[in-house]
């Protein structure tokens, strides 16, 4: 028996990131010689050995080979003995011999499915080839053991014999088969917007609300630079989520050219995370020409946040253009940020912002620090969701970090507020790196 695996990424059908299991069973290897072995000492005495030696003894496992292969088609063969008698062999005594050899082949099976890191929602088909993989026990044994219902190539029997005659051949179209990426949903545009709308929302408060000071001669700017920090981490979200999207789009619909799909969708991930730190840049530039400070401060508070995501970025984009592991549901999936936290994370400090800079009223003042401390708690909540995706640990942690976020709401912290949640989707980014493309969990391992 021999179990083998490829890779999406190759001439197989299982484009797309998807993987098929090769599940060898041919009469010439040890799993066939072993059913016709047990097959053949079921069939004669134990204790009778044939006159003839060795030569009989080969005869008898060829019969036994011939009548195991004429079951896949009738009820019940007879089988010559050496010494002249003949018995009947039926499909209960062959699946009676064939069991613990599948029962093992099964085994090998899903070793073969973990060594490859594959889930079984990932996997395209067991495939089985060989004489034996007629045996309906087969089917049986290796969907209890998968969970996963096999399929029987056509001929079975001449499929190792074909695949070893074209081992050698040469596929002039090999080179122009892409591999397939999904087409991202149109939804993917709704996540991507709520990124985008909320940075730009930010960057227009962050400008347009500042609590000036000093008189008319010298007047300076009392800023949020949390605020400024979160919008630059927005673009870039933002950016990737587009750019890869967009790549992913043009590899599935590239049928020819020099350039493989990989790395053209490595290329869009490399070339959005450098848009997004051109917009973060662009955010700094632009606040300290409408505010009058110097940019140091702007730039440090706009680029410093972003680095690490783009430096997850840069190795995300390596990782598609070699073509070393591909994601489950794609690179258009894999970066696509929860939108739930930007949501939540936008509103929250856009009204830290509203309770730090709006006119107090005396009749408004309570409201307006019940905005604030709202605020907080869902740039509490946006963190825990960014960090999170279990409910129940969302909801053990969210709740104190909810309560920590809203005590800190103050003009002193609000540069916190805004580098706490910076950690958190940098965070999330080197997450998503480590578990989905560098060290992927194997698929569990199921009861044998």
């Amino acid at each position: 028996m021999r179990c083998r695996w490829r890779r999406g990424g190759q001439r197989t059908a299982a484009r797309s990131g998807r993987f098929e299991v090769l599940a060898t069973l041919t009469d010439p290897t040890a799993g066939g010689t072993a059913i016709d072995e047990t097959l053949a000492a079921m069939l004669v005495d134990a204790n009778t050995s044939p006159s003839g030696g060795q030569g009989e003894r080969w005869a008898l496992t060829a019969s036994v080979h011939t009548a195991k292969h004429a079951l896949a088609d009738r009820v019940a063969v007879t089988v010559p003995l050496p010494q002249g008698s003949a018995v009947v062999l039926n499909n209960s005594l062959l699946e009676q011999a064939a069991h613990p050899v599948l029962h093992r082949a099964a085994q090998l099976t899903m070793e073969a499915i973990a060594a490859a890191e594959v889930g079984l929602d990932n996997l395209a088909g067991v495939y089985c080839i060989g004489g034996v993989s007629r045996m309906p026990l087969l089917e049986k044994v290796l969907t209890e053991t998968l969970g996963v219902t096999p399929i029987v190539v056509a001929d079975p029997a001449l499929a190792a014999v074909r695949g070893a005659a074209d081992a050698g051949a040469t596929d002039v179209t090999a080179a122009e088969v892409p591999v397939e990426e999904p087409v991202p949903p149109v939804r993917r545009a709704a996540a991507i917007a709520v990124p985008g709308f909320a940075s730009l929302g930010l960057i227009s408060q962050f400008l347009l609300t500042p609590k000036w000071n000093g008189g008319l001669l010298y007047k300076w700017a009392l800023l949020n630079w949390g605020e400024l920090a979160m919008a630059a981490v927005f673009a870039v979200i933002a950016s990737l989520g587009a750019g890869t999207v967009i790549a992913s789009a043009i590899a599935t619909r590239t049928t020819s050219g020099a350039r493989s799909p990989g790395a053209q969708t490595g290329t869009g991930v490399l070339a959005s995370a450098s848009l997004g730190v051109a917009v973060a840049g662009m955010y700094a530039v632009v606040a300290s020409l409408y505010i009058g400070d110097p940019v140091g401060g702007f730039l440090r508070w706009a680029l410093l946040p972003v680095a690490p995501i783009v430096a997850a970025a840069a190795v995300m984009a390596l990782v598609a253009a070699r073509q070393w592991r591909i994601p489950s549901g794609a690179w258009s999936k894999l970066l696509a940020f929860p939108t739930g936290s930007v949501a939540s994370a936008s509103i929250g400090m856009a009204l830290v912002q509203y309770s730090l800079t709006a006119d107090r009223w005396p009749d408004m003042v309570l409201w307006i620090d019940i905005a604030g401390r709202v605020g907080g708690l869902l740039l509490g909540v946006g963190t825990v969701m960014a960090v999170v995706s279990q409910p129940i640990l969302r909801l053990i942690l969210g709740a104190p970090l909810a309560v920590i976020t809203a005590a800190l709401v103050s003009w002193p912290a609000s540069g916190i507020l805004g580098v706490i949640y910076a950690i958190a989707v940098a965070a999330w980014w080197l997450r998503q790196l480590w578990t989905r493309l560098l060290r992927p969990a194997p698929p569990p391992h199921r009861p044998i």
